[in-house]
């Protein structure tokens, strides 16, 4: 009988319990690194709103606005009533409703601003009614931290119109009110005013999921060990000793 350690089936699946241990372990170690690349970016995000506010000529001035989201701004300016929006399906305290974007002209400047300006509840009867937003008249300022363009939920197809919408297309916001709008948003932060709730939740980037992910690769990468060792040695190992135990039928004269 061949013995188990030179069998064919052995090292088979002996070369199948490596690579499955080391892919596994592999996967464990990227999503180590990853959750550390989110750990060093949360904490460069911290740092960001640490810094001093930007006013609208410092941020005019930023030569990559996009470095500049998560910093604090307080920008003046005039609000655009007209072009405001409502992105329909945004959740704020465990409710849903709407996120209200207005533009707001920059003072001294002919640019103009995406603001994020807070959340309100919606009309479950009546999808097309929208609430009561009080929209200041007059050079207002606005305190808050920049923001990418709000966040994206599932598309439609074509280009939106309209007050209610699913998402934010810039290009076509920009092209459909004919201002010449940033790049970045502004998430209005402060106290409830204006018919808007503010509760925003802090910037999140995952890190608990990368790490709760690694945890499991390490997990079946433990597992594969256990059944190898299992299978492949402790059991065959305990059925050789067995084998060569004297029966009663062997003791017998």
């Amino acid at each position: 009988m061949t013995p188990v350690l030179h069998s064919p089936r052995f090292w088979l699946l002996t070369a199948a319990a490596v690579l499955a241990a080391g892919t596994t372990f592999s996967l464990g170690q990227w999503q180590l690194r990853r959750a550390a690349q989110k750990e060093a970016l949360q904490v460069a995000v911290e740092s960001k709103g640490r810094l001093p506010a930007l006013d609208a000529r410092a941020l005019l001035a930023a030569p990559n606005m996009a470095d500049e989201i998560h910093r604090p701004a307080v920008l003046k300016g005039n609000w655009r009533p007209e072009h405001t929006v409502y992105l329909d399906n945004r959740p704020m305290a465990g409710k849903t409703g709407f996120v209200v974007l207005t533009p707001l002209v920059l003072e001294g400047s002919a640019q103009a601003i995406v603001v994020q300006r807070g959340w309100v509840p919606r009309d479950f009867a009546d999808r097309t009614r929208l609430p009561q937003v009080a929209t200041p008249a007059g050079t207002v300022t606005v305190e808050g931290r920049l923001a990418a363009s709000p966040s994206r939920l599932y598309e439609f197809q074509g280009i939106e119109t309209g007050r209610i919408r699913q998402n934010l297309d810039l290009p076509a916001y920009r092209a459909q009110t004919g201002l010449p709008l940033l790049e970045v948003s502004l998430l209005q932060t402060g106290a409830a005013s204006e018919g808007l709730l503010r509760e925003w939740a802090a910037p999140n980037l995952g890190v608990d999921k990368h790490y709760g992910y690694a945890f499991q690769w390490f997990g079946l990468c433990a597992l594969v060990f256990i059944l190898y060792g299992w299978f492949q040695l402790v059991l065959p190992f305990r059925a050789r000793i067995h084998s060569r135990r004297p029966t009663s039928r062997d003791q017998l004269p």
